[in-house]
This record gives structure tokens, C-alpha cells and sequence, in this order.
């Protein structure tokens, strides 16, 4: 898995429990480890004085309380034992986390998992611009709001900074689904070439 060298506690149990909790959200481990890694550098205490957010997803008061405990219980807990609650927290979206950019939107914006690239970040009660405001980092091209696209692209530049590279994987029966395809493919186009 990417980013291992982040774990300083547990790693053997903590590894073996992100590829438990990525399966049992059908999505990649790397993506969740890349994404505790950019809200956390992957630390269960990591606390944000300014907003309050802690740990490994920098849950938020309100939603430390939502899922039955509190940020400062959640900065006590080991890293293993808050994976619980960061899978209590995707379950809801799980199947949907097709992509990095999708488990990141889970933990940051919701409403955006999914979306199309040009799709702004925005709600009913939360206006782009200030969205854009309060993330500047997000905000590429200095236009006043943020899109799919540009989380995407923050995204992917820090991984490369990084020197960090995520391998696709295609889950269950998928790789052999797929090259079952190429295979009809290439014949179906051979038969069309031979008439």
C-alpha cells in the first residue's frame, strides 16, 4: 500500500484494517490511504486548533457527535480502533467510491462524489465562493469557486509531489470480465476485416 511509511503505530494491524475496511467500502485501500494522508499525514490525533477537526479524516465536532462519540475521545483512540469510525462514517457511501477524488469528496463535500469535472462545489446554503474562500487550495485558477475538476487536480499534483503512484485495480471478476471483452473484440474486428 502507498504512504506506509506514514504509519508509526500498529502498522502490521493498521494496514490489515484499511484493506478490510477498503473491501467492505468496494473501494481501493490506496485511495484511503492517500486521503487520511492528506487530511492527517495518517495521525489519529491530528488536530486542526481552528476548527476542531481530529484524526485520521479530520472528523468535525458535529460529526464526531453523529457518529456516537466526540473529537476528543476520537484523538484518545489508537489509529486502529478510530478506523471504525472512519468506516462508520463511508459506509453510507459505499459502492460509490469509484475513485481517490470520490473518497476525498466522501470526507470533504459529499454532494460532489460522482459529479461531472465541471461541476462547482456549491449547496442550497453554502454559496462557491465562499466554499472557494475558506479552500484556496482547491481554487486553481483563482476564479472565485472550485470544481470537480480542480480537487482532482490538487489532488493528483500533491500525489505526484510525492512521488506517489496508485495503482488501478479492478475488483472481483472485473480483470477477467474485461479481458473477455478485448478478446471478442479483437476477433469480432478480425471476422470484419477477413469479409
Amino acid at each position: 500500500m502507498i504512504l506506509e511509511n506514514l504509519v508509526f503505530s500498529n502498522k502490521t494491524e493498521f494496514l490489515a484494517k484499511v484493506k478490510y475496511v477498503a473491501q467492505r467500502l468496494q473501494t481501493n485501500p490506496d485511495y484511503l490511504m492517500a486521503v487520511m494522508a492528506f487530511e492527517s499525514s495518517i495521525s489519529a490525533s491530528a488536530k486542526n486548533k481552528a476548527t476542531g477537526a481530529t484524526g485520521l479524516i479530520q472528523f468535525m465536532p458535529a460529526t464526531a457527535k453523529s457518529l456516537g462519540t466526540t473529537t476528543e475521545e476520537l484523538a484518545t483512540m489508537s489509529n486502529v480502533d478510530q478506523l471504525d469510525f472512519v468506516y462508520k462514517y463511508l459506509k453510507p457511501y459505499a459502492g460509490r467510491l469509484k475513485n481517490l477524488t470520490d473518497v476525498y469528496f466522501a470526507v470533504f463535500f459529499p454532494v460532489a462524489i460522482g459529479k461531472a469535472e465541471t461541476w462547482v462545489l456549491q449547496t442550497s446554503s453554502l454559496l462557491a465562493s465562499k466554499i472557494a474562500v475558506q479552500n484556496p487550495i482547491f481554487d486553481r485558477n483563482k476564479d472565485g469557486v472550485i470544481t470537480v475538476e480542480e480537487v482532482k487536480d490538487s489532488l493528483n499534483e500533491w500525489l505526484k509531489k510525492k512521488n506517489i503512484i496508485i495503482k488501478v485495480t479492478i475488483a472481483g471478476g472485473g480483470l477477467i470480465i474485461l479481458l473477455f471483452l478485448i478478446a471478442i473484440s479483437y476477433f469480432a474486428y478480425k471476422y470484419i476485416k477477413t469479409r
